[in-house]
This record gives structure tokens, C-alpha cells and sequence, in this order.
């Protein structure tokens, strides 16, 4: 693939970033912080009439038509800006998954709405048995049920850390209607009103400083009409959602660990102790230097991944490969940027490392963690060639590796 920028993509980094720089200062994600409604209604309508989000909806439902790999690139400068607002909820994980098996009703209602910054969707999914464990993000982890109920279905459960639900027009709430020996045949989608009889919302007080929710649905009645794609099939959709959602997140990684170097770097040059930068101490320039290698990191994984989601490409080993490398990374330029400002790092009221430190506790868990996604890779690795003694070779230094893995120079090397 070819990692430069296209010259429309150029043009989208530089109006997001002037635009984020603008309208995204600190003063506003710390009054989103210390508000009740996760997000800015005005800053939400200025980005849905730059048409951001209708960016990867076709044109036929006011979209700009555009790729993932642009909705990265979009991110990145989200990241960098901490964008606080329910677009991963709303556009991505609600829009994503309707335009990939809503019916043309309901694309052709919702989508639209959604790109004009009228409707906000939050997805149920996580539940409180298995919200901390491996099952989170897995079929195995949904146990609330759906009943029929003739025309309708019963929705009866307890959904836990639903992002934006506070601020959420539509619930898609992810639910069991049928159980069987393969966990995903039995999801089904629902769309269901936020204000329908029988929903309970109860913000959760976060380390993030973002708005998750506990969401009790009690006997909530929906019309079986307001299913996305197949009944009992509602798991393959989201899942391709929830892939672009973990590379989005790795963008944001992305541009969050950029600004954090760049930070890093300038105080490095700035701060004078004894007379002299402190930027000259190579404890210092070491942190700036793994940083720069994390961010460079986290660049190659996460534009893989959404080339190859954007190329229609099998993408589970590079998505899990971004989000558990840029899950840790993020983590650890956190870490170094905090030790190269050293204690003005960790003011809270006065500095800003800590509020891309908190909001990036949820941009590792979300949508799967560093031991989540490495799990994935090792099964992904599970088809390649299985480990052999080469015929030939002496046990020991070579002993269970793949023929194929050895260099060609082993035959020849004096082993005396």
C-alpha cells in the first residue's frame, strides 16, 4: 500500500486540524467534562455542516462517499484535538452497521439524519457479567434476551458502559433470540427510542471523564420492524462496525501520541534547569526518542488496517495487530511525556497531559483491550506452518521452528 496522503486527504487533515485547533480548545473538552450531556451541541452541528458526519455514507443519504482511510485520517486529528462528542457511537458503530444491513427504509431514514447531526445512536453491547473479561466483545458475552411477543420482542437486561447514552436519540441494542451451539447465530439487532417506556439510563463516574452509562431495559417493547439485517444474524454486520471502530480508535491513538511527542519535544528544548535545556540529558532525549517510535508504530499498523478494510481485504490479524500495539503505545507515550514534563505533567487543573492520559483509558479498552486483541493475533497465527525439527539440522537452536523461518546460510555455517 502506499502510506502518502492523497491530495483530498492533505486537504482534510490540514481544515480538520485548523478547525480542531479553533473550536476544539482545552476550555471546551473541560467544560464537556464537568457537564451532564457527553458532548458539545454546538460544536456537533459545525462538524455536521462541514459534513463530517456523512463522511463515509454514500451520496444517496447526504454523504460525502468517502473511505475509512479518510475516516482515519479525520480521527487522527480527533485524537490530537481529543475531540470529546458520540461520533465512534453515532456514525460508526450505529450508521456503519445500518448502512451494512438496514433495510433501504431504514438507511434512507436514519443515515441522513445522522449526517445532518439530528440523531445520535449509542450501541448497547457489554453487559455486567462479562464486561471485564475476555467474552466482552465476543457473541458468548450477550445473554440479554429478546422474546417475540407477536409483532414485537421484549427486550429484559442490563447493558453496562454504553458510550453516550445520556445524549442518544436510538439505542442499537445487541440482544440474544436464540441460543445454540455457535454463539453468533442468535444475535439480533434492535433500533430502539432512547425515551421508550421501560429504559433506565444511570451515568457511571469513569477515570476517562466520558459519558458511559449502565442502561436497564425493563420489559421494553420493539416493533420487530426496527430489526437491522437478519434476525439472528445481527452479528456479522456489527462485528465488520466494530472492526473500523477499534482502527478509528487506533487513530486517535495515533494523533493523540503525535501531539504528546510534539509537547514533549518543545519542553524538552524550552524548560532551562542549571543553565541548560533539559532536553541535553539523555534520560530525556531517550523518552523522546520511544516515543517517536511508538507513534511511527502505531502509524503503520492503524493505515494498514484501514487499507485494508477501505480494499474489502480479510483484516482481522492487522486490526487486532493495531489496537493491541497502539493500545500500548498510547499507554506508554502517556508515561514518557508525563517524565519529560516532569511534576508540572501531573497538574491536573493547570496542565493538559493528564486529560490525554484519562481519555486514553478509554480509547485502549473500548471495542477490546491489549489482551483481547493479542488473543485474536494468536489465533490468526494458529493457521500458519506448524512448528517442525528441520530434517537435518541439529536440535537445540533450531528445535521447533518452521523450516521455511531458517536462513539459507545455516547449511553452510562452519558449526564448528
Amino acid at each position: 500500500m502506499d502510506f502518502n496522503f492523497t491530495e483530498e486527504q492533505e486537504m482534510l487533515k490540514t481544515s480538520a486540524r485548523d478547525f480542531l485547533e479553533e473550536e476544539c480548545a482545552e476550555k471546551l473538552i473541560r467544560d464537556v467534562e464537568a457537564g451532564d450531556q457527553g458532548y458539545s451541541p454546538d460544536l456537533w452541528k459545525k462538524i455536521a455542516e462541514l459534513g463530517w458526519l456523512g463522511l463515509v455514507f454514500p451520496e444517496q443519504y447526504e454523504g460525502a462517499g468517502m473511505n475509512v482511510i479518510d475516516l482515519a485520517v479525520l480521527y487522527e486529528e480527533f485524537g490530537r484535538a481529543m475531540f470529546p462528542g458520540p461520533y465512534l457511537s453515532t456514525v460508526i458503530l450505529g450508521g456503519m452497521t445500518i448502512l451494512e444491513a438496514g433495510t433501504e427504509e431504514q438507511k434512507s431514514e436514519i443515515l441522513p439524519r445522522i449526517a445532518r447531526g439530528e440523531q445520535i445512536v449509542a450501541m448497547a453491547l457489554t453487559e455486567p457479567e462479562s464486561s471485564w473479561g475476555m467474552q466482552a466483545w465476543d457473541p458468548e458475552g450477550v445473554t440479554v434476551a429478546a422474546v417475540a411477543d407477536g409483532d414485537d420482542y421484549i427486550i429484559d437486561g442490563i447493558k453496562l458502559f454504553v458510550h453516550d447514552a445520556v445524549c442518544a436519540d436510538t439505542f442499537l441494542v445487541v440482544a440474544r433470540t436464540k441460543s445454540g451451539a455457535d454463539p453468533a447465530d442468535g444475535i439480533t439487532l434492535f433500533l430502539v427510542d432512547a425515551k421508550s417506556a421501560g429504559i433506565s439510563i444511570t451515568p457511571l463516574r469513569t477515570v476517562a471523564g466520558d459519558m458511559q452509562c449502565e442502561v436497564i431495559f425493563d420489559k421494553v417493547k420493539v416493533s420487530r420492524q426496527n430489526i437491522v439485517g437478519a434476525l439472528n444474524g445481527g452479528w456479522a454486520p456489527l462485528d465488520k462496525s466494530m472492526k473500523v471502530g477499534a482502527v478509528m480508535l487506533c487513530a486517535q491513538m495515533l494523533g493523540a501520541g503525535e501531539k504528546l511527542l510534539e509537547l514533549s519535544v518543545d519542553y524538552a528544548r524550552t524548560r532551562i534547569q542549571f543553565d541548560m535545556p533539559i532536553g541535553i540529558n539523555q534520560y530525556i532525549q531517550e523518552h523522546c526518542v520511544f516515543l517517536l517510535r511508538d507513534v511511527n508504530g502505531a502509524r503503520w499498523s492503524t493505515y494498514l488496517a484501514a487499507w485494508k478494510i477501505a480494499e474489502g481485504e480479510p483484516c482481522d490479524f492487522e486490526v487486532a495487530v493495531a489496537k493491541a500495539w497502539g493500545s500500548d503505545a498510547h499507554e506508554r507515550a502517556c508515561w514518557r511525556a508525563h517524565q519529560v514534563h516532569g511534576g508540572v505533567g501531573y497538574t491536573v487543573n493547570d496542565g493538559v497531559l493528564p486529560l490525554y492520559s484519562r481519555r486514553g483509558k478509554t480509547y485502549q479498552l473500548y471495542l477490546g483491550d491489549t489482551a483481547y486483541h493479542k488473543e485474536k493475533i494468536a489465533k490468526e497465527l494458529e493457521g500458519w506452518p506448524a512448528p517442525q525439527v528441520p530434517r537435518g539440522k541439529p536440535l537445540g537452536l533450531w528445535e521447533g521452528i518452521p523450516e521455511n523461518w531458517i536462513p539459507e546460510w545455516w547449511d553452510t555455517y562452519d558449526k564448528g
